[in-house]
């Protein structure tokens, strides 16, 4: 209840709201009727914007965006504007391409020199208040960044069984522009969310995975990290994944357990500790060539013939029986293996 001299008054404790329209607030007269009305607007200044990220494709732009803040909703409408200015000189400037790559990001399209830093930073404004971020001090070289490999190819290696070939070209940009890069490469299997990670592609441009699943349906995708950008040391930033492209791997010709497997005649008790030690020792060269330069031709020789090998008993056993015709030869590791 207020008196006729009440000039001003304090609500606190009040939630945010989005109402523009309709009376929230109301005084009435002592006989119940209604004096006047008002939309109150319930609203919270501006918080610090943080988290300020930046990237150029072409070292001519400059891409950024940022976290509005803490907890971001202030009820009201707010402004943020992306200033940025040289270092040790120069004009502030506002970037005016706003919401390029979401709600809070902006994009600053030429005029922006080299080996030279900048700082950064974001200004939020709105009825009841104003915040700025920290300042991002950056060079342009530091932040370049490409577009995903395009024409990402995956297929298999002739009839090996656990392994995919995947190839790609490199980005456009890389021809532009005095730089190199080096290569991710992750894969899944269909029915997984869970990627694999290969970090030690290099500079390459093709990629040999092994020890994959027969039979087995995978996803592979590649990004790209330029460097060696006119001749700094740092590293660009990671490029997007390129688009998933599926292969999948031929089927097992092996018999199964309980597939009624011939086990090895008792005349050959070396065969299967050899293959067993070569099995390991290629095993060994698998993990370490791992998508390097070092050539997969022993190991595909041996795959090959092992696949052969198996095949040929498995025609044996689809008659019936495992027979050894009377002085056939043992079973040999090829000449060039």
């Amino acid at each position: 209840m207020l008196n006729a001299s009440t000039l001003a008054l304090a609500l606190a404790n009040l939630n945010g709201s989005r109402q523009q329209s309709g009376d929230n607030l109301v005084c009435h007269a002592r006989d119940g009727s209604i004096l006047a009305g008002s939309c109150l607007y319930v609203g919270l200044p501006p918080e610090k914007p943080f988290n300020i990220s930046c990237w150029s494709k072409n070292m001519k732009d400059l891409t950024c965006r940022w976290t509005p803040g803490a907890h971001g909703e202030t009820f009201l409408h707010t402004n943020y504007s992306l200033k940025y200015k040289l270092r040790w000189y120069g004009q502030d400037n506002t970037c005016e391409e706003y919401h390029t790559v979401g709600p809070h990001s902006c994009h600053i399209p030429k005029d922006l020199a080299l080996f030279t830093p900048y700082e950064i930073w974001v200004e939020a404004t709105n009825r009841l208040g104003s915040a700025r971020s920290d300042v991002l001090t950056l060079d342009i070289l530091d932040v370049v960044t490409t577009d995903p490999p395009p024409d990402v190819h995956v297929s298999r290696v002739g009839g090996l069984e656990d392994q995919l070939s995947v190839r790609w070209v490199s980005p456009p940009a890389l021809k532009d522009f005095l730089f190199q890069a080096k290569y991710q490469i992750r894969y899944r299997v269909e029915d997984s969310v869970d990627w694999k990670v290969v970090d030690d592609v290099s500079n390459q441009t093709s990629c040999r995975l092994a020890g994959l699943k027969p039979g087995t349906v995978y996803f592979v995708q590649v990004r790209c990290n330029p460097f060696g950008i006119y001749g700094s040391k740092k590293a660009g930033i990671w490029s997007e994944w390129s688009h998933p492209t599926a292969a999948s791997t031929p089927r097992s010709e092996r018999p199964g357990p309980g597939g009624g497997a011939c086990e090895p005649r008792g005349s050959e008790p070396s065969s299967g500790p050899v293959r067993r030690e070569l099995k390991q020792f290629l095993g060994w060269l698998k993990k370490h060539a791992y998508c390097s330069n070092l050539s997969f031709r022993l190991y595909d020789q041996w795959r090959a013939w092992m696949q052969k090998s198996h095949k040929t008993r498995n025609q044996h056993r689809t008659r019936g029986s495992c027979p050894r015709a009377e002085g056939a030869r043992r079973e040999v590791l090829p000449d060039k293996l």
